[in-house]
């Protein structure tokens, strides 16, 4: 048994909110310790930490032997998840920061 790509798109959904929340723990955590840090980086550690422990535990569940084919697919987890991450945290915060202009603007008027 190897992923189907039903299970691929479910891990990869739950895989971005729990990415989604780390990353946030993280940067609150950063914040508080004063430390500088990019945002992207955070995030892309985060994505590729929760891809691979999460693909690695839905092996386990599954007893998936862990070989050449399931490491491929391992990896393309942790890519998908990855990229998932950045597009969605850029998109969140030009979000973000538009509805401030938005709103500022509104404010002004």
């Amino acid at each position: 048994m190897v992923l189907s790509f039903d299970a691929m798109f479910a891990l990869v959904t739950a895989f971005s909110i729990v990415t989604s929340l780390l990353t946030q723990t993280a940067k609150v955590f950063l914040d508080a310790l004063k430390v500088e840090y990019a945002s992207n980086i955070v995030v892309m550690v985060v994505a590729v930490l929760v891809g691979t422990a999460g693909t690695s535990l839905y092996y386990v569940n599954y007893q998936i032997p862990f070989n050449a084919l399931t490491s491929v697919y391992l990896a393309i987890m942790c890519l998908l998840n990855c990229a998932g991450a950045m597009v969605g945290y850029d998109k969140v915060r030009q979000l973000i920061t538009q509805l401030k202009e938005i709103r500022h603007g509104q404010e002004a008027t």
